[in-house]
């Protein structure tokens, strides 16, 4: 069954069309225990949100998990993971953390409860809910 996730990065370090240029991309460089254990609960095929943060505070684009969880190439210290995605299409629209924050059906999404939380867990009605805002058509 697939699970869906919400994964943020800074467009001026890694963004939407960074992944779509490179075809598959490493989502490393998460220093936060949640975040990391989320990264270890993904598997191959789920799908995932880009959300770029800092810089314009929106999702921008469906992923798909490439690689499960494997050590972060970026971490000596061995206790932290990342996984490789693929992009799978941008939104038609873009989806901002404002409208987010004022649709009551996406009121208890992660990212509002924990807007530090750089790798979150979607529901699937929250999966749709933002796909249909974004005019993906998902329902």
């Amino acid at each position: 069954m697939t699970q869906y996730w919400l994964m943020k990065s800074e467009p001026e370090e890694y963004g939407w069309h960074d992944l779509v240029r490179d075809g598959e991309g490493t989502w490393d460089g998460v220093r936060n225990a949640q975040a990391s254990n989320n990264l270890k609960a993904m598997r191959e095929g789920d799908l995932a949100l880009f959300y770029h943060s800092r810089t314009g505070l929106e999702v921008v684009g469906i992923m798909r998990v490439s690689a499960a969880a494997f050590p972060d190439p970026k971490d000596e210290s061995g206790r932290w993971v990342a996984v490789k995605v693929q992009p799978v299409e941008p939104l038609e629209r873009a989806v901002s953390l404002k409208a987010i924050k004022a649709n009551a059906k996406l009121a208890e999404m992660a990212i509002l409860r924990q807007s530090r939380l750089s790798v979150a867990a979607v529901t699937s009605d929250e999966w749709k809910e933002i796909l249909n805002m974004a005019g993906n058509g998902y329902s």
